[in-house]
């Protein structure tokens, strides 16, 4: 029997842990952003400066050179490093005493984790082959919403308890543990080894890696597919505590819990189920790789309707399960397509590329935008203001299942034109 620190079941596990305390610390502010709110009278634009823009600036910008290093070096001990910072950072967070106190800690969270994704991706794929990567993808791509409801259920039960402050360090200084653990016993896999097409030792440059990805159409549509999805699910994520709260008149604690199951378990659900089904019906048609985010993507706007124009918390609750389940569905498919146009020595940067798009527009625009229009929208509509402005979605929605559709259409010929280009070389 291999060594646990090379059974990919193992060290598959131990990066989705890794994965889940990322989106603990990066997660945790939503929760907690109603008191942070009133303690230090902020706005909404505010929060959405703090829990997107703020975060996502230097999270995508340093994403590349990282990824960069993660293709020529050791990629276990990036993450290793990665995951101390952020999680350090997060701990900080809970000594911020004004805005810009937060926004630097958050800013600090930020670069942290622009080294843990891409590293990882490259990991996962190194260790599991093409026709099982989607799955491996999905399972690790479950640790956004255990990430999301650990820190929605125990950040919101520890800040009604004993304080915001004090939730941010119980949970930000865990994650060095893990990392010393992720150093200790994982061990850095050979590049390509799980690959039916070998490639050359030569490390590509960046803007190698550049020029390849932008020369497939399929990423470049599925690419900006994810980044409009990102931007309903962040800015929908970020602001449904405070929605809750505000409009239906629940506590911290009581919207952490319902949303931490209905984000945690339909969110899981919908990652996982997006990789495993696109790994089995991909064998008909590669071209599912990316029509079942579309079809999910066409079945989440519609539950949403419901979501933001009911008054019924039973039906709220219900279909924004769905909702979340749907818009899961596209992450791992995207991510395993990536990969599949690139070789081995270009997956962390692919990776860092994707998630570049994908939070750029996502993360730093989704909550900053509806911040920004609850704002303007507070003197005619109160509190009702962020109904209105999670209209935006049905726009960014649509528009990712356009481009899903699109990617679709070019991802055959794309993918054929990647292995000829590896067989001449």
């Amino acid at each position: 029997m291999k060594n646990y620190k090379e059974n990919k079941w193992y060290v598959l596990t131990l990066l989705t842990l890794v994965y889940t305390f990322s989106f603990i610390d990066r997660q945790i502010l939503v929760i907690l952003a109603e008191p942070i709110k009133k303690e230090l009278a902020l706005s909404d634009t505010q929060l959405g400066l703090l829990t997107g823009l703020a975060f996502a600036a230097l999270y995508v910008v340093l994403g590349v050179p990282i990824a960069r290093l993660a293709d020529k070096g050791n990629r276990k001990n990036i993450i290793a490093i990665s995951l101390t910072l952020w999680s350090f950072m997060t701990a900080i967070s809970g000594a911020a005493s004004s805005f810009h106190q937060l926004l630097l800690a958050r800013i600090g969270v930020g670069i942290g984790e622009a080294g843990g994704s891409p590293p990882s991706h490259s990991i996962i794929s190194d260790y599991f082959p093409p026709k099982k990567r989607a799955t491996a993808f999905a399972i690790y791509s479950m640790g956004i919403y255990l990430g999301v409801l650990l820190g929605f259920v125990v950040g919101g039960y520890i800040a009604k308890s004993y304080g915001w402050r004090i939730a941010f360090y119980s949970l930000g200084l865990p994650g060095v543990f893990l990392a010393i653990l992720l150093y200790y016993t994982v061990k850095e896999p050979r590049k390509g080894q799980s690959d039916l097409i070998k490639t050359n030792s030569k490390a590509p440059t960046i803007k190698e890696v550049f020029k390849t990805l932008f020369s497939y159409k399929s990423f470049i549509y599925a690419a900006l597919g994810t980044g409009f999805t990102a931007f309903g699910q962040y800015g929908i994520n970020n602001f449904f505590p405070s929605y809750l709260q505000r409009i239906h008149g629940m506590n911290l604690a009581q919207a952490g819990y319902i949303l931490g199951l209905v984000f945690g378990v339909g969110g899981g659900l919908g990652v996982f189920l997006g990789g495993y089904i696109s790994d089995r019906i991909g064998l008909k048609d590669l071209r599912w790789y990316l029509r079942g985010p579309m079809l999910a993507s066409i079945v989440s706007l519609i539950s949403f309707a419901v979501v933001i124009f009911s008054n019924e918390i039973s039906w709220i609750i219900g279909m924004l399960f769905f909702t979340t389940l749907f818009s899961g569905f596209y992450l791992a498919p995207v991510i395993g397509v990536t990969h599949s146009l690139v070789n081995a020595k270009m997956r962390a940067i692919a990776s860092s590329v994707l998630f570049f798009i994908l939070n750029f527009i996502g993360l730093g625009f989704g909550p900053l935008t509806i911040g920004y229009i609850s704002d303007l929208l507070i003197p005619k509509y109160g509190d009702s203001s962020l109904r209105w402005a999670f209209s935006i979605v049905f726009v960014t929605g649509s528009l990712a299942t356009i481009l899903f559709g699109w990617a679709a259409k070019h991802y055959k010929k794309d993918l054929k034109r990647f292995e000829a280009s590896i067989q001449t070389n």
